[in-house]
C-alpha cells in the first residue's frame, strides 16, 4: 500500500491483479485498486475531478480525467474517509498510475489539488 497527504488529505492506494483479458485478438491484464480518501483537515472538502496518467511498460501512456469518481463526488467532513474500487487495463505485465484530485474546501471556497501516489501495477510474478 502506498500513501500521501496533501493539504491534509490522506490518499492510500492498494492494487491488486485480476485477471487477462482479450480484446482485439491482443491479451491485456486487469488490475484492480482500491483507493482511501481521509480528510485529515479541519474543514470540509468536496472531491470534484479526478486527473490520472497511467503508463505502460510497452511505452504507452494514458490521461484520463473527468468529474468525481466512480459516479459520485464525496462530500467529506473532517476525520470522514471515503474508499473505492475500481479497475485499468494494461497492455502489459507491468505499468504504473498517478494523478490528482482538485477538491473544494467549503471554509474557504478555494480550489486544491491533492496529489495521488504513483502505484505500480505489477502481475505477480513478473519481476524476480
Amino acid at each position: 500500500m502506498v500513501f500521501q497527504v496533501t493539504n491534509g488529505i490522506k490518499i492510500s492506494v492498494k492494487t491488486e491483479f485480476e485477471s487477462t483479458v482479450y480484446r482485439n485478438y491482443k491479451l491485456h491484464y486487469v488490475f484492480s485498486y482500491r483507493l482511501s480518501i481521509e480528510n485529515q483537515s479541519n474543514d470540509t472538502v468536496q472531491l470534484l475531478r479526478r486527473n490520472w496518467t497511467i503508463f505502460d511498460s510497452l511505452n504507452e501512456v494514458e490521461e484520463v480525467s473527468g468529474e468525481g469518481v466512480i459516479g459520485e463526488k464525496p462530500i467529506l467532513k473532517p476525520k470522514e474517509k471515503f474508499t473505492y474500487k475500481s479497475h485499468c487495463i494494461l497492455t502489459s505485465k507491468i505499468g504504473a498510475m498517478k494523478g490528482h484530485y482538485e477538491m473544494i474546501n467549503f471554509t474557504t471556497t478555494q480550489k486544491f489539488n491533492v496529489n495521488i501516489p504513483t502505484f505500480q501495477l505489477i502481475v505477480k510474478g513478473a519481476i524476480n
